[in-house]
């Protein structure tokens, strides 16, 4: 597997993680998930939110916006799990399609990064593993948190690998998607 392929199957992968993870945060009453917890940001809100502010600062930049740091006025823009699920649901859908739209030469493509006082320039290719590994690393708090609830924290870290399809179809059609959506025709 080489050229944007991979980046396709990331992408898709990092939705279906989100999509996972909010679904599992979607039994917690309001009070459980707005509750002080041990991580980086204070609670599952937080955490979950700044995964979601920080897809859009990056996302807007290889759309090739200028939101720039406006997009972390607001640190906290969803309240509730369902504002939060519909919105990173939004954004992964955005990054599906940046990532669909990629071949050789999108991929070493210069981003401008706009950062306030100063636009940075950023392969293509480097941001958006910048842009997994951050999902990957607050998932994983938001996971840690999540296992301090009575909500059993949902596997993430399969990446499509097993051939229990079964398992996924549901999910899959929620999503819109098939292994041929994730995988292609190879």
């Amino acid at each position: 597997m080489s050229g944007p392929q991979p980046y396709r199957a990331m992408a898709h992968n990092n939705a279906w993680a989100n999509h996972r993870l909010l679904s599992a945060c979607a039994a917690l009453p309001q009070e459980a998930f707005t509750a002080p917890r041990v991580g980086f940001f204070p609670t599952l809100r937080a955490t979950l939110n700044h995964i979601l502010v920080i897809d859009r600062f990056y996302l807007d930049a290889m759309e090739g916006g200028t939101l720039g740091p406006a997009a972390w006025a607001d640190p906290e823009p969803c309240g509730t799990v369902e504002a939060l699920r519909d919105a990173q649901a939004a954004v992964d859908r955005r990054l599906i399609a940046v990532v669909a739209g990629l071949d050789a030469a999108g991929l070493a493509r210069a981003v401008s990064v706009h950062r306030g006082s100063r636009v940075q320039r950023e392969r293509m290719d480097r941001l958006l593993l910048h842009l997994f590994q951050h999902q990957v690393h607050h998932r994983g708090q938001a996971h840690a948190m999540l296992s301090g609830t009575d909500v059993a924290p949902p596997q993430l870290d399969e990446f499509f690998a097993t051939e229990e399809a079964g398992l996924r179809a549901g999910e899959f059609a929620d999503l819109g998607w098939t292994e041929e959506t994730v995988w292609g025709g190879g």
